[in-house]
């Protein structure tokens, strides 16, 4: 934390870099717990636990002092009028914020014995691994056999890992692996008391299986969504009991990432979303509940940061290189052109995309670099090159 705070008092070109990027990226923060979105605790989680960051935004805020980020913000929007670089009211006089109310610990409304998963690759094995592990009996459904089996098989090389690293016994492999119960059909699912689908993120493949789930489920189960930029309310409204219906957006990879947002449609109801944030402490994951709508909090604040990067080295103002490292000093856990490579240049700009149609910030149309990359096909390091080159 102390390092964030002194690259914002220095005065070199990495404190440039960083106060550029990093003013924006609280501003916003700001704007998202003045407006009750989120509360306080949850919004600095999020970014905690969701991408590594040392100290969350608004604590950032306190850090440094409300008047300093103002001050900084204030200097960028006389040279930009940029309505995203004008200070929000909370950072003018941070005891003004109402924000929301920090929610006591949830606890279980539903009884939840017997988990569901549709899905099996790499997000939904992940899952039906943190169930497992958890203690409870999933009911996974893939397409076929061999999908089926390839769960069993990526479970079983992460448990072995496990034993290799002293983390699990071989009594402890086998409770999890007997816990988990392959399937080709849905009916499987019908006794089940939640259901997490981590299919494509498709929306009318996602309606399909939510109005089927609405058939073969069990009164009162709840039915989960993975999807990280889908509406939920849509998926609920292929139900006739969209009360039941919540975000639980994991991060991958699942066994590893502490972070689930559990997004509250406006037809969920509390006592469903309680008990999935109940559910989440149970797995020894950490959920933070924000409403349906693009972005969440995680990708909301993450990609207008990363995007403006990216236009800050299309202006000249630092090569990659200098851009990466200044932020890395300030003790994030990667650049953000390293980042954006790991997360795939095509999945930034559809998320860079779906912000703008929401939100409507001329700022936060997507970098022309970006869009060039894309369309190039040099997607990050799962093609060995994007932003940087990793064929070597």
């Amino acid at each position: 934390m102390q390092e964030t705070i002194d690259r914002l008092a220095a005065t070199d070109q990495g404190a440039r870099i960083a106060k550029t990027l990093l003013f924006p990226y609280l501003n916003h923060a700001a704007t998202m717990f003045e407006s009750g979105y989120a509360t306080r605790a949850d919004i600095d989680a999020a970014m905690r636990f969701g991408c590594g960051y040392p100290i969350g935004p608004l604590a950032l805020i306190d850090s440094v002092g409300a008047a300093v980020v103002a001050a900084g913000l204030d200097e960028m929007y006389a040279q930009t009028g940029d309505e995203l670089h004008q200070p929000v009211s909370f950072l003018r006089d941070p005891s003004e914020a109402d924000g929301a109310v920090e929610d006591p610990a949830p606890e279980l409304r539903h009884e939840i014995n017997s988990v569901g998963v549709v899905g099996t690759g790499t997000m939904a094995s992940g899952i039906v691994e943190v169930f497992a592990k958890a203690g409870y009996d999933v009911t996974f459904v893939g397409r076929g056999d061999d999908k089926v089996a390839g769960v069993v098989t990526s479970i079983t090389k992460s448990l072995d890992k496990a034993i290799a690293r002293g983390k699990l016994g071989e009594a402890g492999k086998d409770a999890v692996l007997a816990r988990l119960h392959g399937a080709t059909s849905r009916e499987a699912l019908s006794d089940v008391d939640i259901v997490v689908e981590a299919i494509a993120e498709d929306l009318d493949i996602k309606l399909e299986l939510f109005a089927d789930l609405d058939r073969i489920c069990k009164p009162g189960a709840i039915l989960a969504t993975t999807t990280s930029s889908l509406s939920v309310a849509a998926c609920a409204a292929a139900t006739s009991r969209p009360g039941d219906v919540v975000g639980m957006h994991f991060f991958n990879p699942a066994p590893v990432m502490k972070l689930v947002e559990v997004v509250s449609a406006p037809e969920t109801k509390a006592e469903v979303a309680e008990t999935t944030k109940a559910l989440c402490f149970k797995t020894g994951k950490h959920p933070v509940s924000c409403g349906d709508r693009a972005g969440f909090i995680v990708n909301a604040l993450l990609f207008p940061y990363l995007n403006d990067a990216i236009k800050l080295f299309e202006d000249g103002l630092g090569t990659m290189t200098e851009i990466d490292t200044a932020m890395k000093e300030t003790k994030l856990p990667m650049g953000p052109f390293e980042l954006l490579d790991v997360v795939g240049n095509d999945v930034s700009l559809a998320i860079e995309e779906s912000l703008v149609a929401t939100f409507g910030h001329a700022g936060w149309e997507p970098a022309p670099t970006l869009q060039k990359l894309v369309a190039e096909g040099a997607l990050g390091r799962k093609t060995g090159k994007g932003f940087h080159d990793y064929s070597a």
